[in-house]
């Protein structure tokens, strides 16, 4: 049995650590995760989703703020004498003498085929470029950013109207099967990890708000992506009369129009369409400011 810690803190990596959890293959040592940060209107100190799990059957917790300035954790880590360290959307990087403790190797999960979209976003980023395929891989941590050796790979296909949660969800699901074939691997000596190359490298930059914010001027299927992109993650928007508008579904339609971007050229009980840079953009679902999600069609009839 192989004695890991696992170090994740959204949700993504509940699957991952649940699989290992309830594996006889397996002995969770401990969770490293974030720090309780505040949430909700009332800004209520809330534990990760990894946090909850962990306490919930009874796994030792740690929350560094950075865990490469917390030596007292560090060396609680070492006293573990882990196999592996396992990272999945952790949030923090962490040190060469961190790394160095597992006795093989720290793995971490990583939602794109790289060395492409290294970096904070990568589903977002791969769907608002409009990428018809992306996919999840083990790689083994090293200090430069996402640029390890790659362990197992297992590509994952994106349709036009997937959205950034959907894609989340394949990628949390297709994970643990792929971890447990890397870290039994690397352990029998049967799977060799292989260097990236360096053709195609492209980063996935953290999303900042102000890119959310649609360009009427872009093409209908530019705009349709980020929409897809950001779905909830935080949302693409533009504004209205003061207030935000957020974009939460829409379609890319064929019909080319002679008015001007950003324009409401028709509204129907299918959505409103709007003229874009290039082509129509039917908006179906939206969520203006101060109200819930509803049909585009509600929304323009308290207006209209």
């Amino acid at each position: 049995m192989l004695n890991i810690v696992f170090f994740g803190t959204p949700d993504i990596g509940l699957k991952s650590l649940e699989y290992l959890y309830n594996s006889d293959k397996f002995n969770v040592q401990a969770v490293v995760t974030n720090p309780d940060r505040p949430s909700g209107r009332g800004h209520k100190l809330t534990p990760s989703p990894i946090k909850v799990f962990a306490l919930n059957h009874n796994i030792p917790v740690f929350q560094p703020k950075s865990i490469r300035k917390e030596p007292d954790i560090i060396e609680s880590l070492k006293q573990l004498h882990p196999d592996f360290f396992v990272t999945f959307a952790f949030g923090q990087i962490l040190s060469q003498e961190v790394l160095d403790i597992p006795k093989y190797e720290t793995i971490n999960l990583h939602v794109s085929l790289l060395p492409k979209y290294r970096g904070a976003n990568p589903i977002q980023r791969a769907i608002i470029n409009g990428e018809t395929e992306t996919g999840i891989c083990t790689m083994v941590t090293e200090l430069g950013l996402d640029t390890g050796a790659v362990c197992l790979t297992y590509p994952i296909e994106i349709n036009q109207n997937m959205n950034c949660l959907e894609l989340f969800d394949i990628c949390s699901e297709k994970s643990p099967e792929l971890l447990e074939k890397t870290l039994l691997g690397i352990a029998d000596g049967t799977l060799i990890p292989q260097k990236q190359c360096e053709n195609g490298v492209c980063y996935a930059d953290k999303l900042q708000k102000e890119e959310c914010k649609i360009d009427w001027n872009k093409s209908a299927k530019e705009i349709h992506n980020l929409v897809r992109g950001v779905y909830k993650c935080p949302g693409a928007y533009f504004e209205y009369k003061g207030k935000i508008i957020k974009v939460m579904q829409t379609e890319v339609l064929e019909e080319t129009s002679a008015g001007t971007s950003g324009e409401f050229i028709n509204i129907s009980k299918l959505g409103i369409d709007v003229q874009t840079g290039r082509g129509t953009l039917r908006i179906l679902r939206v969520k203006p400011e101060g109200k819930g999600e509803m049909p585009a069609r509600d929304w323009a009839n308290g207006w209209s």
